[in-house]
């Protein structure tokens, strides 16, 4: 019996993997894009929608706005990928990331581009807000890499484990 658990056993491991490196890339990456002129310019019509960031920009600018905004999602993928040597780390991380799915969630809510009219006169998401709207799945990313991580912290600091790691 215990032969039939080991392929979903290997497939749910296999995802978690893809889950937690794919989120630690898709921030990764697109921090970096944040140090370009083709990300900041494209992020303005979000940032000056949202009540949040529209201050944040008027205070900071676009362009440091926009590296503040690099540099914490680069740090964020960072601290998710350490989860083998830090995994409580690797929970703030990924808590944080779920903090800033939510955040670029409400820009669905903010940004009237983020719609558009559809037939009958019926709001439908245009392409932005289809851009949005994949936050959903890097939200559940995010809070399964936290459970995960939050797991093997606990893992790890059991007394017949030694206790020291974490």
């Amino acid at each position: 019996m215990g032969t039939r658990h080991a392929p979903a056993s290997g497939l749910a491991a296999a995802g978690s993997m893809v889950t937690r490196y794919g989120l630690v890339t898709t921030l990764v990456w697109i921090g970096a894009l944040k140090f370009t002129d083709y990300e900041v310019q494209n992020a303005e019509v979000l940032v000056t929608a949202s009540p949040l960031t529209s201050r944040l920009r008027k205070k900071l600018g676009a362009q440091k706005l926009a590296w503040l905004v690099g540099v914490t999602q680069i740090t964020l993928g960072s601290l998710i990928a350490a989860k083998p040597l830090a995994p409580r780390a690797s929970a703030v991380g990924s808590f944080g990331a779920a903090g800033l799915m939510l955040s670029t969630l409400s820009f669905l809510v903010t940004t009237p581009e983020a719609w558009r009219e559809g037939p009958g006169g019926i709001k439908q998401l245009s392409v932005l807000g289809e851009a949005l709207l994949k936050d959903t799945v890097l939200l559940g990313a995010a809070l399964l890499t936290a459970a995960e991580s939050l797991r093997a912290a606990r893992a790890g600091n059991r007394p017949q484990d030694g206790g020291s790691r974490g």
